[in-house]
């Protein structure tokens, strides 16, 4: 028997009654006629959680994720008018927030402009009333409503969903008394808003910003919120990793059909350091750095006295771009006490072109006579740093290497135990240096970031120069 449309109509109501992520595509061409709709696995993942709460199965929902996977559209526009029609609660009342009232406004627009719409009223007659129809606050015939406001302002109406999308500006982030502002918020007007504490919703949606956030305050306390977590690019040693993340491989990208590997590195780039960790990867580094913070390091325009230099290396074992960089690094002991990091390269290289690299290095600063003698090149002792050694010992170049035992820790052991030199105001860096932001980028969030090849040879040389660690004597060359 052939299906007629009104028995088209009802199997698609029952789909999307039963599914959000189902409404979420068909509703879509509605929504943006415009822009073709492009799914990640993500949508699913998130709408599953709204869903979730729409069940009463959470009653408070914290979503950390990246700019740009649909978290406006989806929690603040789809979900809510969902619930109106496919689900058929339209007497549910939900208040949208936003660090800015323009920001919650455009959500409540697109949600009156999707259930006025002649697809959704076809499906499912929603009427607003003419006398609370705005932009900011329009009512239903069921009592239902939808509010948007600034965070600052949210206050009189009470709501059995409320949203907060983005509590900070990126600029609002590092400002201490905005972001004790919208903790204020959270800890005091939020409660406050809910028209059954037992049983209505407070849903965060953000990126990362800092390390003191809303979402900060809410991880540091326990406040009964479930924790959705989808960095940017999988990492399997994330402290909030979801464990129902399909990924497996580090690296592997949350959102590839609409952010490929060479947009995420071209706006990489761009954000610098730790702006990707916060708002890619959902780790925000500490205020003024995690292990090693930014007001400790001492700068130079003019390289200080130099007694003697070394060259510290960090191999890594491929070069896709998922895996760490291969990076060279020259430092001297500075006369009088402290270690000076004089010179940088890195790059993703496979084999023959890092050894290329690595013999140009030392030939650049064997030449450079205006900074003690070069004594020696050190590289860990294992994988591609191994085969390295062994090559340019054969051409005569003083190759040593760095042994890793039980006793010399992992990455974060021994970072700590050089960070009171930099603290103390023993090394120094290049002031003017091109790579020098990266460099204080990434040591400034580590070890919360997706790179740490500048830390290990930062480590090594720290030691070795001031602490005198690491099993290899200098005093014996000369």
């Amino acid at each position: 028997m052939l299906l007629g449309p009104a028995d088209v109509l009802e199997i698609e109501r029952e789909a999307c009654k039963r599914s959000l992520s189902t409404f979420v595509r068909e509703a879509w061409p509605v929504l943006e006629p415009g822009q073709p709709y492009v799914h990640g696995w993500h949508i699913d993942v998130v709408c599953e959680h709204l869903q979730a709460v729409t069940d009463g199965e959470i009653t408070r929902l914290l979503i950390n994720v990246p700019p740009g996977t649909m978290k406006s559209t989806l929690v603040n526009v789809l979900w809510p008018a969902w619930e109106w029609g496919p689900r058929n609660v339209p007497t549910m009342r939900f208040i949208g927030a936003s660090h800015e009232q323009g920001l919650a406004i455009r959500d409540n627009l697109k949600m009156r402009r999707l259930v006025t719409s002649d697809w959704y009223r076809r499906r499912w007659a929603i009427d607003l009333t003419g006398d609370q129809n705005q932009k900011t606050y329009y009512e239903n015939d069921a009592t239902g409503f939808r509010q948007a406001c600034a965070v600052t302002s949210m206050t009189g109406r009470r709501g059995d969903r409320v949203a907060w999308d983005d509590p900070h500006s990126t600029e609002g982030a590092l400002s201490d008394a905005a972001r004790e502002t919208s903790i204020r918020v959270f800890q005091e007007t939020l409660p406050t808003r809910l028209n059954n504490p037992d049983s209505s919703a407070i849903i965060v949606v953000m990126q990362r910003l800092h390390q003191d956030d809303v979402s900060g305050f809410i991880l540091a306390g326990d406040y009964g919120y479930t924790h959705l977590c989808l960095p940017m690019e999988y990492d399997s040693k994330h402290p909030h990793r979801y464990t129902r993340d399909p990924r497996k491989k580090d690296g592997d990208l949350l959102f590839p059909e609409r952010f490929p590997r060479e947009v995420v590195e071209r706006d990489k780039k761009i954000m610098g350091t730790a702006a990707t960790a916060g708002q890619f990867q959902q780790l925000p580094a500490p205020r003024g750095g995690g292990i090693f913070k930014n007001e400790w390091w001492r700068y130079y325009d003019v390289l200080p006295r130099i007694k003697y230099r070394a060259i510290y290396a960090d191999t890594a074992q491929k070069a896709k771009e998922k895996n760490d960089y291969t990076v060279f690094q020259c430092w001297g002991a500075v006369d009088g006490g402290g270690a000076a990091l004089i010179d940088q390269v890195r790059g993703k290289w496979e084999s023959p072109e890092m050894l290329v690299q690595a013999r140009a290095f030392w030939n650049k600063h064997k030449t450079f006579s205006g900074a003690g003698r070069l004594r020696a090149f050190r590289v860990e002792d294992k994988v591609s740093g191994t085969g390295l050694i062994q090559t340019l010992k054969r051409e005569g170049i003083p190759m040593q290497g760095i042994p890793r035992n039980a006793n010399s820790g992992d990455k974060v052991t021994r970072a700590m135990d050089v960070a009171p030199s930099v603290e103390s105001g023993l090394v120094w860096l290049p002031r003017n240096a091109p790579w020098l932001s990266d460099y204080t980028g990434e040591l400034s969030i580590f070890p919360n970031g997706s790179n740490d090849d500048q830390v290990d040879p930062t480590s090594d040389a720290i030691s070795e120069i001031i602490l005198g660690k690491g099993g290899y004597r200098w005093d014996g060359l000369t």
